[in-house]
């Protein structure tokens, strides 16, 4: 479960004279097919971490609705950021998912000093940074801010499905899932698709979308 040693590790080293305002940055999205990738920052101060805080992934549906409010209630600030399918395409997802942290820590009420980042790729912040491999299920702040990432984003998503109800995207958030290739190839490639990543590519070439080899990560990831 996620603890708070790594934002007080950071406390004790920091030498000025007000406390050092610490965010933990995720994002959710990286792999889908289709709609943009979701960052958010969270920064927590000790004393008012809400219980049940966990990697978004290793959480229900039902108890990461239930955190959203409480993180967005007792965090001191929460930014959220994101980018387009366009900018996916444009600049690749790895710099789209930079991208959109940057713009969820700049999102922030009161600025961030020192941000830690899920995973080992940092991305140029306005603040220094550190990151963290598996932060998620090892930072409260981290952790808060993959449940405000999941939850904005598949909210986003279930929005997008309203529209293009005929790919499942409410259920499957635009990962590629049987229901989602089935979908493609009845009804085509949408402006939300992702034309840079293979299967659509693959079905815009003329073949098969589910042909394309490379995993894809399952929803949720």
């Amino acid at each position: 479960m996620p603890h708070y040693i790594y934002e007080s590790r950071l406390l004790k080293a920091h030498l000025g004279p007000d406390p050092l305002r610490i965010c933990g940055v995720d994002e959710a999205g990286r792999g889908p097919l289709a709609g943009p990738v979701v960052a958010a920052a969270v920064i927590l101060e000790r004393g008012r971490i809400p219980k049940g805080l966990n990697d978004s992934k290793q959480l229900c549906e039902e108890s990461r609705e239930e955190l959203f409010p409480r993180i967005m209630q007792m965090a001191i600030a929460v930014g959220v950021g994101e980018a387009s399918v366009g900018e996916i395409d444009l600049v690749n997802i790895r710099q789209a998912t930079h991208l959109a942290m940057a713009r969820a820590v700049r999102a922030l009420s009161i600025a961030a000093e020192f941000a830690l980042v899920d995973g080992n790729d940092a991305p140029a912040l306005p603040c220094k940074c550190d990151t963290l491999i598996s932060g998620d299920a090892r930072s409260v702040s981290i952790a808060a801010a993959s449940i405000i990432a999941k939850v904005t984003r598949d909210r986003l998503m279930a929005r997008l499905h309203d529209d293009h109800p005929g790919y499942n995207w409410k259920s499957n958030k635009g990962y590629g899932t049987p229901d989602h290739y089935s979908g493609l190839r009845l009804h085509g490639v949408t402006d939300h698709h992702r034309r840079s990543f293979g299967p659509i590519r693959n079905l815009l070439s003329g073949r098969d979308p589910s042909a394309y080899e490379e995993p894809q990560l399952l929803a949720g990831e």
